[in-house]
């Protein structure tokens, strides 16, 4: 696939899918944040995080040519990007790459489908403490540049209600904040605390199939 990638600078808010437009190119992350969302009558919910060993536009894998969801880069990093024909034409002349994005598409679905569950039946410290992890683990820090402000969007919760949570989190010394920034300290706890759902996505992409020189199935 090397011949037909293209070296992308992501910069932050640089919208990489948009809503029922058929996408040109897919994204492979390398580094940064892409925030996978809803958005609607001017409010926005977040459906998944993808990060290094992710891919944005996944929806072709499966067949799919319109995507209902927006992708907007949330913390700026680096990756390549393929036209969706060239893409579409490896996949039909390699079975294995096919069969490889095909299973992280099917992670990527469980995930959106997981957080839509999340959002109605799970306590709010389980449901910031889940996202805390997804977002560390797809961006591959303990350091995540993200606002009280920008928690309370995506997750649906009073912005009040987000920051009684992390003092909360703050006390029991699973994070530290600093100036728009979340330090992650206990990361054992902050899994505990978190609901079931982080296990069930973060389990789903570590089972499936590698293609990338690290071991990633984008």
């Amino acid at each position: 696939m090397a011949k037909f990638l293209e070296p992308v600078v992501l910069n932050e808010r640089m919208v990489l899918q948009e809503r029922k437009k058929p996408p040109e190119y897919v994204y492979f992350v390398e580094s940064g944040l892409v925030s996978l969302r809803i958005v609607a009558a001017g409010s926005i919910l977040e459906t998944a995080v993808i990060g290094y060993q992710g891919a944005v536009g996944a929806s072709i894998f499966t067949g799919g040519h319109l995507s209902t969801l927006e992708a907007v880069v949330i913390f700026p990093g680096s990756g390549h990007r393929i036209r969706v024909e060239d893409l579409r034409r490896m996949m039909s002349e390699r079975p294995e790459i096919q069969g490889s994005l095909f299973q992280y598409a099917q992670a990527l679905a469980l995930h959106c489908a997981q957080t839509g569950l999340c959002a109605v039946r799970h306590r709010r410290e389980e449901r910031l403490a889940s996202w805390l992890c997804l977002a560390s683990d797809a961006a591959g820090t303990q350091v995540l540049p993200v606002t009280h402000e920008y928690l309370s969007s995506v997750l649906g919760l009073r912005r009040a209600t987000v920051t009684e949570t992390l003092i909360r989190f703050e006390e029991q010394g699973l994070i530290r904040k600093m100036r728009g920034v979340l330090h992650i300290d206990e990361r054992g706890d902050l899994e505990r605390t978190a609901c079931g759902c982080y296990k069930l996505v973060s389990e789903a992409y570590s089972v499936r199939s590698v293609i990338s020189g690290e071991g990633a199935a984008d």
